[in-house]
């Protein structure tokens, strides 16, 4: 933890590479992330949120329009769906804002334990550790867990990491698992990690 500390500084709202103003739109932001990268949503959210700047505007959104602006970023039609299904649900069930509990986050139609513990860390500073793959990854390749199931995993990481870390941490074996501890070729020589790792190869 202060290794990747100290190579990735700052909270998990400052680690955070998808673009955002509120908890609202961190939230669109993050499924439309499914099977796209960062870059990509980036490019597509200052369209979507100018024409849909809240939960009211995009439960009402024409789905066709929806779909055109969303295309770019992969599946758009399922996309789609779930947003004006998450935007819906906020309004009828939470008042139009975004909930904070994990528990009334994984309601929310779109919304997994991933999703719910990345607004959750960087929205609103609480508790929180997504598991996606670079953090499935990093976490068996370091020994931290044998285990597959990223929720059983996240509750394995959880018992590891203060509660204040954990969004940050997830962040930050995210940002290693991208420039270093890459899928197919880590570059072992170059980690901060190596002289801990049982999965090192220098």
């Amino acid at each position: 933890m202060q290794r990747v500390a100290e190579e990735y500084p700052g909270t998990a709202k400052d680690l955070c590479a998808l673009n955002h103003d509120s908890p609202f739109q961190l939230l669109v932001a993050t499924i439309l992330s499914a099977q796209s990268t960062d870059v990509r949503v980036n490019m597509v959210t200052p369209a979507l949120f100018e024409a849909y700047p809240d939960p009211a505007s995009l439960a009402r959104a024409n789905p066709d329009e929806l779909e055109e602006i969303i295309h770019s970023t992969g599946f758009f039609r399922a996309k789609a769906r779930s947003l004006m299904g998450m935007a819906t649900a906020l309004e009828e069930r939470f008042g139009g804002e975004v909930p904070t509990g994990l528990d009334d986050l994984v309601t929310v139609p779109g919304v997994g334990r991933k999703t719910g513990n990345v607004v959750r860390s960087v929205a609103f500073g609480l508790p929180g550790l997504p598991v996606d793959t670079h953090v499935l990854r990093l976490s068996k390749r370091l020994g931290l867990t044998k285990l597959d199931d990223p929720v059983k995993v996240e509750h394995e990481l959880n018992a590891l990491v203060p509660p204040v870390e954990r969004g940050a941490f997830s962040l930050r074996l995210i940002l290693h698992g991208r420039a270093v501890c890459i899928a197919r070729r880590p570059a072992c020589i170059r980690c901060i990690l190596a002289d801990v790792c049982p999965s090192s190869t220098v």
